[in-house]
């Protein structure tokens, strides 16, 4: 069932009921129309009122019907407010929870709506690369006024109902309920009120006007340039916005039409709408089944109170979890609990934390030298030294400790998690969760799944992290798991840049026009060009056969580890995280170069984003193919999440279908005839070839 219809004596009442959020695809869509028809129809019937069972009025459009012909079927979403908009008899919109998108829209088209004060009103659209479709930019303006429409639309963010209705002037809301329980009611009663009242007002009969005119849309595109610069999602909503204050309804809903559809077929749009979907898809696991039973996570303990142990701690304290923090000193635990106070009175002092909020969380946090004292959590995560000697030693004394069924937890971001969970006599309760420096910040965590972890302790670490706001991505077992398994290709095509006549500040540059948040050197400076290092030494005996350019270990041997010496690739001034070119590390790369026999060329941009991001897709190629990741769209969201991917081009694997596997895949064979490159770090991945063949993207 879509649409309920009852009759309340004289009120016909149609309940939207499509969990989760009552979307309006198709099915909703006609049976919403068929149930207005019947209540038009009815003599009995004098007011309709329209609303949404369960935790929504409505979420708005089916989103996976965009770019179908589905989204235009008819009834499509301006067929049915046209129809509600044309309704003899009074129609009143009960919104609660949620009213969102299309949902605001088919109420903007309702004769009068009534609200509960907690209820979210929003138009997010342009998070999707899209602006309002259905008639939000014409009637929003002209029911709220124009500027606060615009900063709605603009934002993309949901505001309570409480708030808009203390807008001046405003005509959006005719009243707010009391409380959800006495919505329908009094939606009920309203509906009664005005069953006779002629004209119906509408929302479309409305004038938008704002007192400076041009003036204020120039003003408003300046800010959206400035802000949004990857993104022509803002500045068209302020176009669409302008034309509800210079045009008449039918006209601008034309412009509002034309400028949707312009957006939908962008690549940006197409960025965002698959990033949509991929971030809901990582949470489900194929061979996982989403009854699974999960295990009660009431406690959590952390090993390791150095920054990453301490960001992974706060992480629960916000959440509510007690967290007990295990040190091997004093004085050790007494700086990581520093450090999170820190960070607490950081947001304290930005108005982000109430002081009863910091209070709770702090309140919920202990301390212990003793790994005999997480002897009761539910869930133990481990954050110590990237050494498999160490972990050797935190798992086997967890295993000797922790309660049957707790779950044990290595933050581990490239060692083999089968061995650690070998060091237990519980492997099946051996999950890998790797959190992102910054911890408390950074939204990717890789669920690491070994080869004996059970279904449920994964069932139940996905679960987590939802709990504690981590967009959670499964990976299995390799070195470097997908983030930095692949991280590692795209330095090394950057080490080898530096080599053929590149400085740092170029590469960088090139790779932050592309989009993305830092370039590779500025990156490594803020993680530690030491953690590479060591990476690299291991490297050199694990796998000798793979090549890197000398310039990162001679950096490194000038004790330049990055950010937290003041030097790495740039120089840092005390405090500050400006990145100031050094003349002295050029001319390190240039004496390095010069040693090898190497004649510098120009390397254009092009060409320098090309290799770098080749060499991401590449190995995400290697890595499904290995079933490392389950999904082409888990990498995407890993790299966007994780990295700092531009997210107006979807993640690397979805970068690549838009630019086409072909030219991928051409591109690079011309990267492996360059004699100082690699070829056999060009040859391209087994699937990468086959989906080539056959016509396919990923």
């Amino acid at each position: 069932m879509t649409v309920h219809y009852q009759v309340h004596t004289d009120v016909a009442v149609l309940t939207l009921d499509l969990p989760p959020v009552n979307s309006l695809g198709q099915a909703m869509r006609q049976a919403l129309a068929a149930g207005l028809q019947r209540a038009q129809d009815d003599p009995q019937v004098q007011a309709i009122v329209l609303t949404g069972a369960g935790k929504a009025f409505s979420g708005g459009a089916d989103i996976s019907e965009f770019g179908h012909d589905a989204a235009f079927a008819e009834p499509n979403l301006h067929t049915l407010i046209a129809m509600v908009e044309g309704c003899s008899k009074p129609v009143v919109a009960a919104l609660h929870s949620v009213c969102m998108g299309g949902g605001l829209e088919l109420s903007l088209a309702c004769h009068y709506r009534i609200a509960t004060p907690d209820c979210k009103l929003g138009l997010p659209e342009v998070k999707l690369g899209l602006l309002p479709g259905a008639g939000g930019t014409q009637r929003l303006p002209r029911a709220l006024g124009v500027e606060p429409a615009l900063n709605m639309i603009i934002s993309g963010e949901p505001v309570a109902a409480a708030l808009l209705a203390q807008v001046p002037g405003q005509k959006l809301l005719t009243q707010l309920a009391t409380s959800a329980a006495t919505l329908l009611d009094e939606a009920v009663a309203l509906a009664r009120s005005v069953a006779s009242v002629r004209p119906l007002p509408l929302v479309a009969a409305l004038r938008a006007r704002h007192p400076q005119g041009d003036a204020y849309f120039q003003f408003a595109r300046n800010m959206v340039k400035g802000m949004a610069k990857h993104f022509p999602a803002p500045a068209k909503c302020v176009d669409a916005v302008q034309a509800a204050t210079q045009q008449k309804i039918t006209d601008g809903l034309a412009t509002e039409r034309d400028l949707f559809l312009q957006l939908m077929f962008t690549p940006e749009s197409r960025a965002l709408r698959h990033l949509f979907f991929a971030e809901r898809a990582a949470s489900k696991i194929p061979d996982v089944p989403a009854n699974t039973p999960l295990r009660a996570i009431e406690s959590v303990a952390v090993i390791g109170a150095g920054m990453m142990g301490g960001g992974i701690a706060m992480n629960f304290l916000n959440a509510g979890v007690p967290v007990k923090l295990l040190e091997t000193k004093q004085e050790a635990l007494e700086r990581g609990v520093a450090t999170i106070r820190k960070n607490y009175e950081g947001q304290l002092a930005k108005g982000k934390l109430t002081q009863d909020k910091y209070a709770q969380r702090m309140a919920l946090l202990s301390t212990t030298l003793d790994y005999a004292d997480l002897k009761d959590a539910d869930l133990v995560i481990e954050a110590v030294f990237e050494d498999m000697a160490v972990k050797q030693a935190v798992f086997t004394q967890l295993d000797a400790v922790a309660k049957p069924g707790a779950i044990l937890a290595s933050n581990t971001s490239t060692l083999d998690l089968n061995q650690i969970a070998a060091f237990t006599q519980r492997p099946q309760d051996v999950v890998g969760l790797h959190f992102f420096s910054p911890a408390n910040v950074m939204k990717l965590l890789e669920v690491v799944r070994g080869a004996k972890t059970a279904n449920d302790v994964l069932a139940t670490a996905m679960a987590v992290a939802k709990k504690i706001r981590k967009t959670a991505v499964l990976s299995g077992v390799c070195d470097g798991f997908i983030g930095n398994r692949m991280i590692e290709r795209y330095s090394q095509q950057a080490g080898f840049l530096l080599d053929e006549g590149c400085t740092p500040e170029q590469v960088d540059k090139a790779a932050e026009q592309f989009g993305f948040a830092m370039g590779p050197f500025r990156m490594s400076d803020l993680a530690g060009n030491d953690i590479g290092w060591a990476i690299r030494k291991r490297r050199a005996i694990e796998r000798p056969d793979i090549r890197y350019s000398k310039t990162a270990d001679l950096l490194c041997e000038q004790g330049r580890f990055g950010q937290k010496t003041g030097a790495g690739w740039y120089d840092y001034l005390p405090g500050k995280r400006n990145a100031i070119p050094n003349a002295d590390v050029v001319a390190m790369i240039a004496a390095n170069r010069q040693a090898q026999g190497i004649t510098p060329r120009q390397i254009a941009d092009e060409e320098i984003v090309q290799r770098l991001v080749f060499s991401l897709v590449n190995e995400a190629a290697h890595i499904l193919e290995e079933g490392i990741a389950t999904k082409a769209s888990d990498i995407d969201v890993v790299y966007i999440f994780g990295y700092g991917f531009p997210v107006h081009r979807g993640g690397p694997l979805c970068y690549a279908n838009e630019v086409g596997l072909f030219n991928v895949v051409a591109a690079m064979q011309r990267f492996a005839n360059n004699p100082l490159d690699d070829a056999a770090f060009w040859q391209p991945a087994p699937l990468l070839q086959r989906l080539v063949a056959e016509g396919k993207s990923f």
